[in-house]
């Protein structure tokens, strides 16, 4: 993947914080390998892991290159695309695709290899702190670990966990510790689950084009008509990718979730303290992740405010140094711009200002 005839951005007067960005320990690639030898593989961890670590093509080659690097090559592409920082994240499905134990112990590892990162690149990335849902009371302790050892200060949980929803309240002891340690939960992408990828898979569709927003909206719904929010009312999740489009359906969210309340058509539907949309713009913030689309981005800041709608780049599965261009150069007000760009990303996941002359 090469980017020599494109215009390196140059420098503005905002920093360019890319807030969803990843990575992927070496040793976490041997354990997929693992799992994808056993008679029995999740369809969506083979069709996307499945993939990427055997194609030859240079988008694959690419990633998983760029995935194992927390040093030059990451720190090269981020110059070439003037991003000033990273907020780096295990990749998809981390340790979501393991068994219990191996996920409870390896999110530790992963952690730890990511906080040396940061301790080596101090002024160019910030860490989220991975946990296995697999074991709620050991994610509860990790999230712990992560802010008071590790100083890291946001979860990253990749969607589903074996086909399992947070909107459980088996996991709710999750949510309880991030809102004590106010620790904002990126929920982000994984492939659709078993029993739901099949029409998706048939088509080509269930990954990033398509079923990972479906999906990962999905269980964003779930969360709030579960009763998370009136359970954790300042608990915060980030979605990626606009949103995974619930900015742009929240009318009809509105409408049908008080719709169905009435027609006690559903038990698990109840009555809740706000609109969905209230959720939307009071729990959540949202990164243009992947959507270089100024006109989304406007729309959803209309929707939740401009303090809520970040910047990402989506690195390395979507390294595109013209859509930094395309969006320096968005018709914004200068103050909204920098927001977007830096601002709210240095609120959500406490990242200090940089000194004059730094």
């Amino acid at each position: 993947m090469t980017h020599k005839n494109l215009q390196k951005p140059g420098k503005a007067p905002y920093l360019r914080i890319a807030t969803e960005e990843a990575f992927c320990p070496s040793e976490m690639l041997d354990i997929y390998r693992n799992i994808l030898k056993q008679p029995h593989v999740d369809p969506g961890f083979q069709s996307l892991m499945g993939f990427y670590m055997s194609s030859p093509s240079e988008r694959a080659q690419h990633i998983m290159r760029c995935l194992v690097d927390l040093d030059q090559v990451r720190i090269g592409h981020m110059d070439d695309a003037g991003i000033d920082m990273q907020v780096i994240a295990l990749t998809s499905p981390g340790v979501q695709a393991m068994d219990r134990d191996l996920a409870v112990s390896f999110a530790k590892v992963a952690n730890d290899e990511l906080a040396e990162g940061v301790r080596r690149h101090p002024d160019r990335f910030v860490g989220m702190i991975a946990v296995a849902p697999q074991d709620p009371a050991e994610a509860a302790k990790e999230i712990q670990r992560g802010v008071n050892e590790l100083g890291m200060n946001s979860v990253v949980i990749n969607s589903h966990t074996h086909g399992e929803y947070l909107s459980d309240q088996k996991f709710w002891e999750i949510f309880e510790a991030a809102q004590a340690h106010d620790t904002p939960i990126y929920l982000h992408p994984n492939t659709p689950p078993a029993n739901m990828i099949g029409p998706f898979l048939e088509a080509g569709l269930d990954g990033a084009v398509y079923g990972f927003g479906v999906e990962t909206g999905l269980h964003a719904l779930r969360l709030i008509t579960s009763g998370v929010f009136d359970r954790f009312p300042k608990l915060q999740i980030i979605l990626g990718h606009m949103g995974e489009a619930l900015p742009f359906w929240a009318y009809r969210l509105d409408y049908m979730h008080a719709a169905t309340v009435r027609s006690n058509r559903y038990p698990m539907v109840q009555p809740l303290k706000r609109k969905p949309s209230d959720y939307l713009r009071e729990n959540f913030h949202i990164t243009n992740s992947g959507m270089a689309w100024p006109k989304a981005i406007e729309f959803t800041q209309s929707v939740l405010s401009e303090d809520r709608v970040l910047y990402a780049m989506d690195y390395p599965y979507q390294y595109a140094i013209d859509e930094v261009n395309a969006l320096d150069g968005m018709d914004m007000n200068p103050t909204t711009k920098k927001k977007f760009f830096q601002t709210n990303a240095q609120a959500l996941f406490k990242i200090p200002t940089p000194k004059a002359g730094a």
